[in-house]
């Protein structure tokens, strides 16, 4: 079989590999998609502490199954899956509080395990024991169950900030997870969703698409005053940083109106992680800053009921699809901001 394996910065090989065996508690999964994002092209451009090479990359994963091991029960050849990226272990003090997101244990597949980058793989016991593999819904197309994974990351974030009923929201960023977050908002009952982008074009090809009340960009404009003025002078409800931009994150804490949340989706590069905070803003305004960390078993569950449903499309989303051995295009046209959602399809 064909996988795309990680050696090194700049070194990501395609190879020849023999099918692997479902071990005891394990599923083996033919790859149908598995979609790429930006954490793929840091991964190939600087590596990744948590990935001893080599590693088959790729995280986004649906497929079906091929074989299970011994003491698996409840699935069969042929079952339409899509797997986790991140794994809790179920059991820290995080886990049994239901905080599965900051397991202190936490691995992830095509980090710690390999990916769904290659035509076969291996879904780890402990993927199944945390009910890290979930039945893709009819009607729903493996590419659109591999987006399942980051659209999972998207409820986890909206959820601990609060976007509900009536809501302002606005979107720093207009990537894949950008678009999903305007999509989810507006599933969740928000009111207006403004898109926010320093890329003219990026943004004019997302908002397109996803047809956000406003599309803002900040190349050229004072997002603050631009939001304030959307709003009545108000500002938003709610504002969700979808790109890891320090400034960004300031400007959001400056458009919420009073008793707003800020979402820091989107991490900061780790040589340079610190924003400027005004606790007196913070203070007398009643805001909140929240964090969000990837997702829970459970939240890819409900993602992939959301896309079933027609609630959060995502199809239209997906603007290339490749074959494994153009692994390094996908790659390219995500460091370029040149698509939405690329998939490999193996």
């Amino acid at each position: 079989m064909k996988v795309a394996r990680f050696y090194a910065p700049g070194d990501i090989r395609l190879e020849d590999a023999p099918e692997p065996d479902p071990g005891p508690g394990e599923l083996k999964i033919r790859v149908r998609n598995c979609s790429t994002c930006g954490t793929d092209v840091k991964i190939s451009r600087f590596g990744h502490h948590h990935i001893a090479p080599p590693r088959v990359m790729g995280h986004e994963i649906a497929g079906e199954v091929a074989a299970a091991g011994a003491g698996v029960t409840g699935w069969a050849t042929g079952d339409r899956v899509q797997v986790i990226a991140a794994i809790p272990d179920g059991a820290c003090a995080e886990c049994r509080r239901g905080r599965m997101t900051v397991c202190d244990a936490q691995e992830s597949m095509g980090y710690h395990y390999d990916g769904g980058f290659a035509e076969y793989m291996i879904v780890p016991a402990k993927v199944l024991a945390v009910d890290g593999v979930n039945r893709v819904p009819d009607g729903v197309s493996f590419a659109e169950a591999s987006v399942a994974e980051p659209l999972a990351c998207v409820l986890n974030g909206q959820e601990l900030a609060g976007v509900g009923e009536g809501d302002d929201v606005v979107v720093f960023g207009s990537g894949p997870v950008g678009c999903l977050h305007v999509r989810v908002a507006r599933a969740r009952g928000a009111a207006r969703v403004f898109l926010v982008e320093v890329n003219a074009e990026r943004l004019g090809r997302a908002a397109a698409i996803v047809k956000p009340d406003a599309a803002i960009d900040g190349s050229a404009a004072d997002v603050v005053a631009e939001v304030r003025k959307l709003t009545g002078g108000r500002g938003a409800d709610v504002a969700i940083t979808a790109a890891a931009s320090g400034a960004a994150q300031e400007q959001a804490q400056r458009l919420v109106a009073p008793g707003g949340r800020v979402s820091l989706f989107g991490g900061l590069p780790k040589d340079d992680p610190v924003i400027s905070v005004d606790a007196n803003r913070v203070h007398y305004k009643e805001l909140s800053l929240v964090g969000a960390n990837g997702s829970s078993p459970a939240h890819n569950a409900r993602a992939l009921d959301l896309i079933g449903s027609g609630q959060v499309p995502v199809d239209d989303l997906i603007t290339h699809r490749l074959p494994l051995d153009a692994v390094h295009d996908a790659l390219d046209l995500v460091t370029r901001g040149a698509a939405i959602k690329v998939t490999i399809e193996p």
